[in-house]
């Protein structure tokens, strides 16, 4: 089906825009990757097996892979519909909301430490939001509004309250997250390298934040955001001889400036300064923000948000870098941005429409082998899958699930188990692999792969892998040691570590390591086997 239906495509690609125009959307975006494909390599381009479509998307999905039982109900499977109704099954889950509250948490707060909200309340609130399919613009308002003087509405205030209100790191992480502009060299200067970014774009954001501020100080960690009613922002180029000063209202980059109400002496406040009292102001310019960032004449918002999502599921955006839409960087298919920005807009901003459209497509479900025919691809055209590096929080559930840590958790549960009992008893194992695998704290995590000594030293000697290969009720190790057949042996073993079974060159070199292998050091072999595998570069990359 896949493949009549990629063929399909490539013939849509010559039709009259009028003729070509289907629903849903996923058939359009193969028509126009379709035809940024040069003609020469059309003919190599090639869906993705089973196997590595069932990886991928439970890596994608659930950042996770799938058991072994999971793997072969699915290899099993002949139905024609089956990778569709996968992707239904595995948006519908609770692991999905899970999985999602991780990314936009990283995407978000770039791995800070907990300053006045405990990253666990705000992953709550984050999960409760994509477990109900929370409107995209809705959370982002939420969290741009939300003061933090309330203790039920208080995560939300985590964007904000965690970045101490403090208004030049605020303007730059809005700006690079929600307009997909990273304003920072625009602050002393009209951005050197990007013509489109200038000084004037930095302040006029920023001046939606310069009267904020914590109360009651800075010290106090449970500080709430409050705001003054006066204060303007001014700035001046550090190139500029004649050092004139500017100053400028709040402002969206991409609209004019808003119009502020002006106050008698004295009637500013609707709650005046004073000690240990919240100041409330009649006007508020950060309240202003929000709607503005999400409404209908800003669709920068909607465009930043459809290109992150694009590259968390695809490798890289639609424009890349992910910060740096600008009229010099275009994006790579500019009508596939178009159009999924529309959409996403007229679907109120539904992820997990958009999240299923682009899994739909045959350009998610591209194999990632390179063809032997083809010896130059641009990564930008999607002729093959990009390798994507897993996250620290996917390596780590991955291994646990790999080695059936998981499955040996789960039947400790019993009647008690839930995803949440679950996900609490497994997330103690993960912040190890956060510190080794991940960014430095406060800094973006990005797409690109760079392996450590400490990442091989963690993978090679460190206990905590080891300790999930011994034996255990129901886990990877207890299943291997209790089948007398090699070959079962050996498919169980790829199966749940790789989501394949081996190819027969795998598959004859592990039998004859396990004939060869005394009786007393089966278990060891086995062991040393299954560490290989998870170690191995295959199943450190999403494929």
């Amino acid at each position: 089906m896949f493949m009549v239906y990629f063929h399909l495509a490539l013939g849509l690609a010559s039709l009259p825009e009028a003729q070509k125009l289907v629903t849903p959307v996923y058939p359009q975006i193969d028509v126009l990757i379709a035809r940024s494909i040069p003609k020469d390599q059309l003919a190599a381009v090639t869906v993705s097996s089973d196997a590595e479509f069932l990886r991928r998307l439970y890596l994608d999905l659930l950042g996770t892979i799938p058991t072994a039982q999971e793997a072969r109900a699915f290899l099993n499977d002949r139905s024609i519909n089956k990778r569709a109704r996968l992707i239904d099954q595995l948006l519908a889950k609770p692991e999905h909301a899970r999985h999602l509250s991780h990314v936009v948490d990283v995407m978000l707060m770039d791995r800070r430490p907990d300053q006045r909200v405990p990253t666990t309340e705000w992953r709550e609130y984050l999960l409760r939001a994509f477990a109900e399919n929370r409107p995209w613009d809705q959370l982002i308002r939420e969290i741009l509004s939300t003061d933090g003087s309330d203790p039920k509405t208080r995560p939300a205030a985590k964007f904000l309250l965690d970045r101490d209100g403090e208004a030049n790191q605020i303007t730059r992480d809005v700006s690079r997250l929600f307009f997909g502009r990273n304003l920072q060299c625009a602050q002393c200067h009209d951005h050197p390298l990007v013509n489109d970014y200038k000084q004037e774009h930095y302040y006029g954001l920023a001046a939606f934040f310069n009267r904020t501020t914590l109360f009651p100080n800075a010290e106090d960690k449970k500080g709430i955001l409050v705001e003054k009613a006066e204060g303007e922002v001014s700035f001046q180029d550090v190139f500029d001889k004649a050092k004139k000063v500017r100053t400028t209202k709040p402002r969206l980059i991409s609209l004019t400036a808003i119009s502020e109400p002006t106050f008698e002496k004295g009637k500013e406040y609707k709650v005046p300064p004073k000690k240990g009292e919240k100041p409330q102001p009649v006007f508020s310019r950060r309240a202003q923000l929000a709607p503005l960032l999400t409404s209908k004449d800003n669709q920068a918002f909607a465009r930043a948000t459809v290109n992150r999502f694009w590259a968390m599921l695809m490798g890289r955006g639609l424009i890349h870098p992910l910060d740096l839409d600008n009229s010099e960087n275009l994006p790579s298919h500019p009508a596939i941005l178009e159009l999924l920005t529309k959409e996403f807009i007229a679907h109120r901003y539904n992820l997990r429409w958009l999240v299923r459209e682009i899994t739909l497509s045959q350009s998610y479900q591209r194999s990632s082998e390179v063809p032997l025919e083809l010896k130059e691809i641009d990564p930008s055209k999607w002729v093959v899958a990009p390798l994507k590096p897993l996250s620290p929080e996917q390596l780590a559930f991955a291994m646990m699930q790999a080695t059936g840590l998981t499955d040996a958790e789960r039947i400790d549960l019993g009647t008690k188990y839930t995803e949440a009992t679950l996900y609490a008893k497994l997330n103690s194992q993960v912040p190890s692999f956060v510190s080794t695998f991940g960014t430095r704290p406060g800094e973006p995590e990005g797409l690109s792969f760079l392996a450590t000594l400490e990442q091989s030293l963690f993978l090679k000697n460190g206990s905590q892998l080891r300790s999930w290969l011994s034996i255990r009720n129901a886990n990877l190790m207890d299943r291997l040691v209790k089948l007398k057949d090699d070959t079962q042996i050996t498919d169980e073993l790829f199966l749940s570590i790789l989501t394949r079974l081996p190819s027969l060159e795998e598959r004859t070199e592990v039998i004859k390591m396990l004939q060869t292998t005394p009786a007393s050091q089966r278990q060891a072999t086995l062991s040393e086997l299954s560490w290989s595998l998870l170690t191995s570069v295959e199943f450190r990359f999403n494929h």
